[in-house]
C-alpha cells in the first residue's frame, strides 16, 4: 500500500471511529506498527491528526487561522452563542474568552444588556462597543493566531478579576482528552481565568466535538456545563457524559 493510501485509510478511520489504535490498524491493514507510527507522525505535523499514546485522535479544524474560523460552522455557532445568552443574568459580571464562537455570543447578546463584561480579546471588546456594558480589558502580549493577549502580564492581570460567569472557548472536545487547545500559553490563560469565575461554560460548537488539539485546558468535568451543539443521543455524547460531562444542548 503507497503511502498516500495508507494516510488516506488513517484519516477515514479517524473519521469513522473518532479514534485510531497503533497496533490494530496495523494487523488490519496489514502493515508494520512503525508504518503506521511514521503516517501518524506525518499527519500531526501537517495538522490533520493529534498523536496520543498507542495511536491517534482527529484534530480539530478550530486550530485554523482567525479569519478562516470566522466561516466555520456559523451556524453551528451561532446556535451555541444563543444557548449561552440565555445564562446570563441582568447586572452579572460575564469573563468572555476570545474566538469566533465568542464573537457570536456577543452578537446575540442583547445591546441593553446592563453588566460588566471582562475579556482578554480586543476583537471581543471592539466587538462591544456599541453594547451598554461597561467592558474592562486584560492586556498583555498579543497572541495573534486567537487574536487574545497572553503571557506573564495578561496572567497577572486575570489574578485581579472576578466573574460570575466564563464562557471559555474551546478548538477540541474529547471523551479521552478533555478540553484543548493549540497552544499551550492560551491554555494557560484560559485556566486562569476559569479559576476567576465562579461558573464556567466550554462553547462547543459542531467542529471542536470529538476532535482534540494539542495542549489540554481543563477536564470535562472541570467545568459547570458545556453548551454542545451535539444530538444527545449520539454515541459520542454519551461517551462525553460517561467521563463527567454536563452537557447542555445548544438551541435548536
Amino acid at each position: 500500500m503507497l503511502a498516500a493510501a495508507r494516510k488516506d485509510a488513517l484519516l477515514d478511520r479517524l473519521r469513522r471511529d473518532g479514534r485510531l489504535v497503533v497496533k490494530d490498524i496495523a494487523v488490519e491493514l496489514g502493515l508494520s506498527e512503525d508504518s503506521i507510527r511514521r503516517d501518524l507522525r506525518e499527519l500531526d505535523a501537517a495538522g490533520l491528526a493529534v498523536r496520543v499514546y498507542g495511536g491517534a485522535l482527529p484534530a480539530s479544524p478550530a486550530v485554523a487561522d482567525y479569519f478562516a474560523r470566522r466561516e466555520v460552522a456559523r451556524g453551528s455557532k451561532e446556535r451555541v452563542a444563543a444557548a449561552a445568552v440565555a445564562l446570563i443574568d441582568p447586572g452579572s459580571t460575564v469573563l468572555l474568552d476570545g474566538g469566533t464562537t465568542t464573537l457570536a455570543l456577543v452578537d446575540a447578546l442583547p445591546r441593553s444588556f446592563a453588566g460588566t463584561i471582562i475579556t482578554h480579546s480586543p476583537t471581543i471588546a471592539a466587538a462591544l462597543l456599541e453594547h451598554d456594558a461597561e467592558v474592562i480589558v486584560l492586556g498583555g502580549r498579543l497572541f495573534k493566531h486567537s487574536a487574545v493577549a497572553c503571557g506573564a502580564a495578561a496572567m497577572e492581570a486575570a489574578q485581579n478579576v472576578s466573574a460570575d460567569l466564563f464562557f471559555l472557548g474551546v478548538t477540541g472536545v474529547h471523551p479521552e482528552t478533555g478540553l484543548s487547545t493549540g497552544d499551550a500559553e492560551e491554555a494557560a490563560m484560559k485556566r486562569a481565568l476559569a479559576a476567576r469565575a465562579a461558573e464556567t461554560y466550554v462553547l462547543a460548537s459542531e467542529e471542536k466535538l470529538g476532535a482534540a488539539s494539542r495542549f489540554g485546558i481543563l477536564p470535562l468535568d472541570g467545568v459547570s456545563g458545556i453548551i454542545a451543539d451535539l444530538d444527545p443521543e449520539t454515541e459520542l455524547a454519551g461517551e462525553l457524559r460517561a467521563v463527567g460531562a454536563r452537557l447542555l444542548p445548544a438551541s435548536s
